[in-house]
């Protein structure tokens, strides 16, 4: 078991010197619960929660590059006749000309469609390892959900996750072929499927109500830089091999596991939700300037029963739809999270049904998801959840029809709705993120951020075959994106609204206050 003061927690400064914050109430027949305990010993937003917070939101960084490499490391190049004939120069595609007739731009191993002479196979094989990947990413999303939340813990998780994905990254330098390639991708999809939940949970829980919103976007500015990387690099290493990208990117996130083993407290909601109350204890402290004596108090006359049930890999799930009130709001933020998904991810991979250069409209499409994050950052405690993402969703889906539309003179207004389109997509994202960490309680948070995020991968996985039909006809690609997101906010109906309330941390803690909430609407 990992130590739970890692080295960047610091002893608290000696409580003769300093103003301390005031102690928790006194004993009293009325304990508080486990909620309102641990948002006390928490107290304000400092140094080490902001540092904390950052070094686990990084993994969100390594997230967004395996994402979308294959943009470009599965990319077809760009080709040119060597041959004279004039039949070579009238043909659209190299795939009617003799091999002879016609040669790549640039080496053939700087993309495995040219390196494997898969420019004319079938499209289920030259998008393989793409699908490879999201499938990947569906069943880890479900073999791996409640990981986190029974056996191994947000921290380990998130550790095991990025180790995983790391070295099959790297594994896939290797690859010898297509098949073997779309095996690692698969088995990278798999482990990548618990970074995003693990690491969002663990910056959420570790500090107060009132910085949990800024907190969570800072994984989605991570994710950002991630996203706005991959051009970049893939720009420099345009002349080489393609194999570089998940060299450097691999190692990159090797050394990111070795920071997190080391660096990285576990989330003490979720060592108290287990019964761990020394480790919890040793956590607080790193992250909390209230003193040892006041934690012990407050720990001490909490009101909480242990949660006995989650033992298992699927017993958190279990749990989720034996209840009524959480089966209800799972089968909502899924439904939702399929829409979202579909146009996230295939946004980016339609770019290239359109005429616009690759490498600006994925830089492009990067950078429209910092204004989003931006939005969200400065204004998540003041947005009603339910109404922003119906807004977004719906704004989403207009542009996202409007893309279709190509006039001549105007042809760029297309990418214009599309960033609009995608940018929508971004702020949704992030606010269903977020808004899913708050409907379900600690002791089955991140299995449930696993199964919202596994919708949203489900309908990811739909966009390739719908971006391959795109390029016959343009509606089937974004005018269906348009249509699915722009129904998938109303699931939002079905929910309760979050806003500045606090975290709960138990199945029991969480119901009440849904039949509190419950009997005043009746």
């Amino acid at each position: 078991m990992a130590d739970p003061t890692p080295l960047l927690c610091q002893p608290n400064p000696s409580s003769d010197t300093q103003e301390q914050p005031p102690s928790p109430p006194p004993p009293n027949k009325h304990h508080p619960s486990l909620g309102s305990t641990v948002e006390l010993c928490i107290g304000d937003f400092n140094w080490s929660q902001f540092l904390q917070s950052v070094l686990v939101s990084i993994a969100w960084l390594f997230d967004a590059q395996q994402t979308f490499i294959t943009v470009f490391t599965d990319a077809q190049p760009s080709w040119h006749c060597t041959s004279a004939d004039n039949d070579c120069a009238a043909t659209a595609t190299l795939c009617d000309l003799p091999r002879e007739w016609w040669a790549w731009d640039g080496p053939a191993h700087a993309s495995t469609v040219s390196e494997w002479g898969l420019e004319c196979a079938n499209s289920v094989i030259s998008g393989l390892p793409a699908s490879s990947f999201f499938v990947g990413c569906l069943v880890g999303g479900f073999g791996l959900a409640s990981l986190a939340d029974s056996s191994l813990g947000r921290k380990n998780t998130l550790f095991f996750s990025c180790l995983v994905m790391g070295i099959t990254s790297l594994l896939a330098t290797l690859s010898p072929n297509v098949w073997i390639y779309s095996a690692l991708k698969f088995l990278c999809g798999f482990a990548r499927a618990t970074i995003g939940t693990s690491a969002l949970v663990l910056a959420t829980e570790i500090v107060g109500k009132r910085r949990r919103g800024q907190t969570s976007v800072i994984g989605f500015f991570c994710f950002t830089i991630g996203f706005l990387s991959l051009p970049v690099m893939a720009y420099a290493n345009k002349s080489s091999s393609w194999r570089n990208l998940y060299l450097w990117t691999s190692i990159l996130t090797m050394i990111y596991c070795i920071l997190v083993k080391v660096f990285v407290t576990e989330s003490p909601r979720w060592l108290l939700v287990r019964g761990r109350t020394e480790e919890a204890v040793a956590t607080l402290k790193c992250i909390t300037s209230v003193t040892q004596s006041n934690l012990d108090l407050a720990i001490n006359n909490m009101s909480h029963k242990e949660e006995t049930w989650n033992v298992d890999l699927f017993s958190a799930l279990r749990i989720l739809l034996q209840k009524k009130w959480s089966s209800r709001r799972l089968v909502s933020i899924m439904g939702m999270g399929i829409g979202i998904g579909l146009v996230y991810y295939g946004m980016p991979l339609g770019l290239q049904n359109l005429s616009f250069n690759l490498y600006l409209g994925v830089t492009f499409n990067a950078l429209s998801e910092l204004p989003s994050a931006l939005i969200v950052f400065f204004f998540i405690d003041k947005f009603n959840r339910r109404i922003a993402l119906l807004f977004f969703t719906i704004l989403s889906g207009v542009f996202s029809v409007l893309s279709i539309v190509e006039v001549k003179p105007w042809s760029n207004l297309q990418i214009g709705f599309e960033l609009i389109s995608f940018f929508s997509a971004c702020s949704s994202f992030n606010i269903y993120l977020i808004y899913t960490t708050e409907l379900f309680p600690t002791c089955v948070r991140n299995s449930a951020l696993s199964m919202a995020r596994l919708a949203v991968v489900l309908g990811g996985a739909f966009s390739p075959m719908l971006v391959s039909a795109g390029r016959a006809n343009k509606f089937l690609c974004y005018g269906v994106f348009g249509l699915v997101i722009g129904f998938s906010g109303v699931y939002g109906i079905f929910l309760p609204e979050t806003r500045g309330r606090a975290l709960c941390d138990t199945m029991d803690e969480e119901e009440s206050k849904e039949n509190i909430a419950s009997g005043m609407l009746a």
